[in-house]
């Protein structure tokens, strides 16, 4: 079990958990997810782990909640107990001295971008960040990623909060302006599509960290399998980040639309409709 330590309200239908999870916390690293379980009924949700605290053993989840599981999860409060945690899964992000580098993160993905960034300025890199959101009320940890970057950027689909558009917009003018070593970028299947349409043309190396359908986590259910360069891959082992020019997106974004009609009669059930 893991006890719940903090919670906090990031955006509108996204929050923050503390969870106390010490030997997990011990061994993660940026780029590493979890899997947990709420109860004996329910659904295995796997989570990239968007900070730790080695010294006070606790990990921080971010949730957005978009179908019954996210959204009972997002009922729990301080103290209450998630029968199952485990990680840290999955391989930690590459994190070298490559120069300067893009770290975009759409939506919730700003979460796990985080960790990332921040871990990469730590080696030296200069880091300029992208985030965005659909609007002002989705955006959340401006200051934190501002405090690991060199420059940031953030953009809104309405223009309710700095500047109207995407973030391949501000994407496409870096890399017109100057040379950039790395992009790594997490959000919507769609955006990190968009994303590495943008980086392609410059040939600059491009990391996505995928989001499919997750089981088990250890590789042998295969839920998650992807196509990377025509070739099968399971997110969870082989991943979850692999060179975004050679995902197909396609195929990941239509895996993800499988169990919609499920997952929307749950959610219905689970609010009473």
């Amino acid at each position: 079990m893991a006890r719940t330590i903090k919670k906090e309200q990031l955006a509108t239908n996204t929050k923050l958990f503390d969870l106390e999870a010490p030997l997990i916390a011990k061994k993660c690293l940026p780029g590493q997810f979890v899997i947990l379980r709420i109860d004996e009924q329910g659904e295995r949700i796997p989570l990239t782990i968007a900070d730790y605290n080695r010294e006070n053993g606790i990990i921080t989840i971010v949730v957005q909640e978009v179908g019954k599981s996210t959204y009972q999860l997002g009922k729990l409060e301080v103290g209450d107990e998630i029968l199952d945690l485990i990680g840290p899964l999955g391989n930690p992000s590459e994190i070298e001295n490559f120069g300067t580098v893009i770290c975009v993160g759409g939506g919730v993905g700003i979460a796990p971008i985080y960790p990332i960034a921040r871990a990469l300025k730590e080696k030296g890199n200069r880091i300029i960040s992208i985030i965005g959101a659909r609007s002002k009320d989705l955006l959340f940890w401006e200051q934190k990623v501002k405090e690991v970057s060199d420059e940031l950027l953030i953009t809104t689909d309405d223009g309710s909060y700095r500047r109207k558009g995407v973030v391949t917009e501000p994407l496409k003018e870096i890399l017109e302006r100057e040379k950039i070593d790395r992009v790594i970028a997490i959000g919507p299947p769609i955006m990190m599509k968009f994303v590495a349409k943008t980086t392609q043309p410059f040939k600059v190396k491009t990391i996505v960290s995928l989001n499919p359908i997750m089981v088990d986590g250890t590789g042998m259910c295969g839920a998650c399998r992807c196509s990377v360069g025509g070739k099968t891959k399971f997110a969870c082992v082989d991943g979850p980040e692999f060179d975004a020019h050679l995902v197909d997106f396609d195929l990941l974004m239509n895996r993800l639309k499988v169990y919609l009609d499920e997952e929307k009669n749950a959610l219905e059930r689970y609010q009473g409709k």
